[in-house]
């Protein structure tokens, strides 16, 4: 195994970590917030290679909204969650404990809401690394996109930095709230330096 190849296996081990207790912690972060039940699908987490990200997410003609952040320090990494358009409305109603087909469009009140999706899941991912490295990182404010999708994906292709990784992970899960769902994916996509941070630390044993 090349050394490259060591590296980015330590960090898709650190990413499925990620995973499994970050969006599960998010969920729960959102129960609290909206103070009712919210329960998070066991994830479905997997890489897939960098160029392959518009084909995966349908025609770069429909129309998706994006919750985007960075993160910047020592780990150094692009997140994506994106939802159609249609499922991004449920998802508002779903957090806001508003009856299904109450949000029409996203305006200041439910972007916010989506936002705060977006700060959970990066604060969660945040926590996740540092206790699996010890390595720190900070996140940007999220911002909250409503464009084609192959506009939305142009924005991770055309970082610098993301040339440097030819995986990236994906994660689906689904939000739900009694019968009412949402299905989400999270696309994590780490630079060349964070991948050499990750594989100089290593990971925590007790990970």
């Amino acid at each position: 195994m090349s050394a490259t190849q060591a590296q980015e296996k330590q960090l898709h081990r650190l990413l499925i970590i990620m995973a499994n207790e970050g969006i599960y912690n998010a969920a729960r972060g959102i129960a609290a917030m909206v103070g009712d039940s919210v329960v998070v699908s066991r994830p479905q987490v997997r890489q897939v290679p960098l160029a392959q990200i518009p084909n995966l997410l349908g025609s770069p003609e429909v129309e998706t909204v994006g919750i985007y952040l960075r993160t910047t320090n020592e780990i150094a990494v692009q997140i994506l969650l994106t939802v159609p358009y249609s499922y991004a409305l449920e998802l508002v109603d779903l957090m806001l404990g508003q009856p299904p087909n109450t949000t029409k469009k996203l305006g200041t009140l439910e972007r916010s809401a989506l936002a705060e999706l977006g700060n959970l899941g990066g604060t969660y991912f945040l926590n996740a690394v540092a206790s699996a490295t010890g390595l720190s990182a900070r996140p940007t404010p999220p911002a909250v996109l409503v464009d084609m999708v192959g506009a939305i994906v142009d924005i991770l292709l055309a970082t610098p930095g993301t040339g440097d990784s030819e995986q990236v992970l994906m994660v689906q899960a689904t939000f739900s709230r009694g019968e009412r769902q949402a299905l989400v994916e999270f696309w994590v996509v780490p630079d060349g330096a964070s991948l050499d941070n990750v594989a100089r630390k290593g990971l925590n044993p007790a990970c």
